[in-house]
């Protein structure tokens, strides 16, 4: 599920959801938050999205986060090309965060600072933010709480399209039975804080109204940018 908020004109977040085999992998889950001018944040999003697929589809691997590994850095250099055509696209990157699930295991890739997290009884962040207040978070500078609304949240220190290399992170969980995934842009991130956004999660009756609540409710605390929401159950995926 897509909005584009309250606050912007155009939608740069992109999602990609297939049930059925991409390549070797099942299934295929893909979320991403594109960083440029007007349109160059449209395309590099999109652009991305639709060259992991090309590569995971062309893949010969078996293993799930190798044939990540390879189809992030396909994407980088591609939207590295795609970015010489025109002065427009001059700085253009997108953030990503990609899932697979093979039977109860869940394999995950992510660059920037889309999320991955995964909520049963309680809820937890798999991925790790690519900016500069998590790094400060890390070193101690400042609180997990002061980072929400810090004037430089928006740095992003890691992107498809910001250098030669492509550096995601690779994690793998297990999604039990009563559990669902959630991979968003930081338009949900940064507008709900995580103790409502388990809120909404635990009480869900079904993943459509559930990812509805969670886009309206960010749009009700502010909408300052894009949303992006993609519920998944053993046995079921909201987009």
């Amino acid at each position: 599920m897509k909005d584009v908020g309250r606050c912007r004109d155009t939608n740069q977040d992109y999602i990609f959801i297939s049930e059925k085999p991409v390549g070797n992998l099942p299934n295929l889950f893909l979320v991403a938050d594109g960083m440029g001018g007007h349109k160059a944040g449209d395309l590099a999003s999109e652009y991305t999205v639709f060259r992991i697929r090309e590569a995971v589809e062309k893949s010969m691997r078996k293993i799930p986060l190798q044939i990540f590994k390879s189809a992030f850095q396909y994407a980088n250099q591609k939207l590295l090309e795609k970015a010489r055509e025109s002065r427009a696209y001059k700085g253009m990157g997108t953030t990503l965060v990609a899932v697979t699930v093979i039977e109860n295991r869940v394999y995950a890739a992510n660059i920037g600072d889309s999320r991955l997290y995964k909520a049963g009884d309680t809820m937890e962040q798999i991925t790790t933010d690519h900016s500069l207040v998590e790094e400060m978070v890390r070193l101690g500078e400042i609180t997990r709480e002061e980072a929400r609304n810090h004037p430089e949240k928006n740095i992003i220190t890691r992107a498809i399209g910001a250098s030669g290399q492509a550096e995601p992170d690779f994690f793998d969980t297990y999604l039990e039975p009563g559990e669902c995934l959630l991979l968003c842009s930081d338009g949900l991130s940064n507008m709900v804080e995580d103790a409502q956004i388990m809120e909404i999660l635990k009480r869900r009756k079904d993943l459509r109204s559930c990812a509805q609540e969670l886009v309206d409710t960010a749009n009700q605390n502010g909408g300052r940018d894009n949303i992006a929401v993609v519920l998944v159950e053993r046995d079921e995926v909201i987009r």
